[in-house]
């Protein structure tokens, strides 16, 4: 007798919970593509300072962002053409 009690408030639970989840996703969605648009113009702005050095701008945090070129090179190709230059600007860096 309790398992067929139980049915109906695990359904209204779950008729819940997923109003919830539209809820989240309705309030959500419209900040989405601003978020997304901050987190790149964040990640330009790290791949500038990264590769400073070997732009020709003085950086005086080489010694330290020296390790991380390697782990930039892997996104360099999308950057450069992100910041509208045809071919790579450094002259060690073939990627097109």
């Amino acid at each position: 007798m309790t398992k067929t009690s139980s049915l109906p408030c695990q359904s209204m639970l779950d008729k819940l919970k997923a109003f919830g989840r539209g809820l989240d996703e309705f309030y959500s969605a419209p900040y989405r593509r601003s978020f997304a648009k901050a987190q790149q113009e964040e990640d330009d702005l790290f791949m500038l300072l990264v590769l400073s050095e070997a732009l020709g701008l003085p950086n005086p945090a080489s010694y330290y962002t020296l390790e991380l070129l390697p782990l930039m090179y892997e996104d360099f190709h999308a950057w450069h053409t992100r910041m509208g230059m045809e071919r790579s600007p450094l002259n060690g860096i073939s990627c097109c």
